[in-house]
């Protein structure tokens, strides 16, 4: 199955799906298999260059729907603080240079014996302060993504899509935005209401930056940070999920970004035919 022959004028592969290629051949698959968005992660971009590879996808007819990632901003160290917001700067700067309006921010976890999430929260709005303004320059809007309450200590103290809108309707709708990611929100009884709250910011979706799918399946393996789940094998309704953003006025690119060990070790190509295969099904 190819993207166009399908019809998929909305999916986006993420780069991490198919991590086993590199980018220049997530860029020719893309190509052979008629998809013509990608979201991209900061480490491989940097590793071939940003500027070579803005090139590589600009000339391949490529648009880029994010880049993942920016945040780690609960710091209260000074200089740890200082060291993170530079970081974001320069995400900001690598976004912008990619061509995409959407920078992914994963907010951080609690620092070292620190237990207070709403002190880390609150640290995070000071740090979007002085990021969106620099983002928002440079044609770029921050996404908030809450992650499941399992990473809270270590990676996201941003955990329920309501606890991002808190956090991203102090801006305005055109600096900082937030991420519906299925893996991540599933769970939460109170996400259609927020996810609706979100598009009713604005046109467009709103505060709707960015629409993930991944899908959730146990048991977890070690480590759970590989834990996501080829579509259709897990818990997750995607469809609903897209039935809702949609609801919500969001028009705007379907990635899938999964971790799965078990797909990277599988030819490329033949990960992205199964994943169209199964966004057509399980989330059309």
């Amino acid at each position: 199955m190819t993207a166009a022959g399908a019809g998929l004028s909305r999916f986006s592969i993420n780069q991490e799906t198919v991590k086993q290629w590199s980018l220049p051949e997530l860029v020719e698959g893309c190509g052979k298999a008629g998809v013509t968005q990608v979201g991209l992660w900061r480490a491989p971009v940097q590793e071939y260059g940003v500027e070579r590879a803005a090139r590589l996808v600009r000339e391949a007819g490529l648009t880029v729907t994010s880049l993942c990632r920016g945040g780690f901003l609960t710091a209260s160290e000074p200089g740890a603080r200082a060291a993170a917001l530079d970081d974001n700067r320069a995400a900001i700067d690598e976004a912008a240079a990619l061509a995409t309006t959407t920078l992914v921010l994963v907010s951080g976890g609690l620092p070292a014996g620190d237990r207070d999430l709403h002190g880390a929260r609150e640290r995070i709005a000071e740090a979007l302060a002085e990021l969106a303004p620099y983002a928002r320059e440079r044609g770029v809007r921050l996404a908030i993504e809450p992650l499941h309450p399992m990473f809270a200590s270590d990676r996201c103290v941003v955990s329920t899509l309501g606890q991002a809108l808190d956090l991203a309707e102090r801006f305005p709708v055109e600096e900082v935005g937030v991420v519906v990611d299925t893996y991540h929100i599933w769970w939460d009884d109170t996400v259609a209401a927020g996810i609706a709250r979100a598009g009713a910011a604005g046109p467009d979706g709103g505060r709707i930056a960015a629409f993930q799918l991944a899908d959730w399946i146990t048991p977890l393996p070690a480590g759970v940070l590989l834990g996501r789940g080829q579509l259709g094998d897990g818990s997750v309704d995607l469809r609903r999920f897209r039935e809702l953003v949609d609801t919500a006025g969001y028009t705007g690119p379907v990635e899938v970004e999964i971790f799965n060990e078990g797909l990277w070790a599988r030819d490329g190509a033949e990960v992205l035919e199964e994943v169209l295969e199964r966004y057509a099904a399980h989330a059309l």
